[in-house]
């Protein structure tokens, strides 16, 4: 095998002009768009934190004396409800904690009775029970 090196010298110039020949705008709008370590550990901690919070208000929606009660006189297990919560997609968690928190305003607004309260809370339990089913 024979080495050209006059072939090499012309891919090397080649390549070499072809880097400084590129205007000097497309390596800058790279360097705009580059996202720093601690810009990203930030946005992960925030959703994980957020995420945490849903968890925690869904939960204890489920797990009140009221919701124990109405879930196992309605045939599910309250303890099997309480850990499908955690298998939701952030999303559907965010979604079910949105629900809760505008069910306890509701409530504690006197827009709804006790009655209305079980029948969303048993509600809010057999989606979350089907979502894990599907998954």
């Amino acid at each position: 095998m024979h080495f050209n090196v006059k072939q090499f010298i012309q891919v090397v110039t080649a390549y070499v002009l072809a880097v400084f020949a590129a205007p000097q705008s497309v390596f800058a709008q790279a360097a705009e768009h580059v996202v720093t370590p601690a810009e990203m550990y930030k946005v992960i901690v925030d959703a994980s934190q957020v995420r945490e919070e849903n968890l925690h208000t869904v939960k204890e929606f489920v797990s009140s004396e009221k919701a124990r009660h109405a879930l196992q006189s309605s045939g599910m297990r309250p303890e099997q409800v309480k850990n499908a919560v955690a298998s939701l997609s952030d999303a559907e968690l965010a979604q079910l904690a949105a629900k809760v928190h505008t069910t306890q305003a509701d409530f504690a607004a006197g827009k709804m009775s006790d009655h209305d309260l079980i029948i969303i809370l048993i509600a809010i339990a057999a989606l979350i029970l089907i979502i894990v089913a599907v998954r």
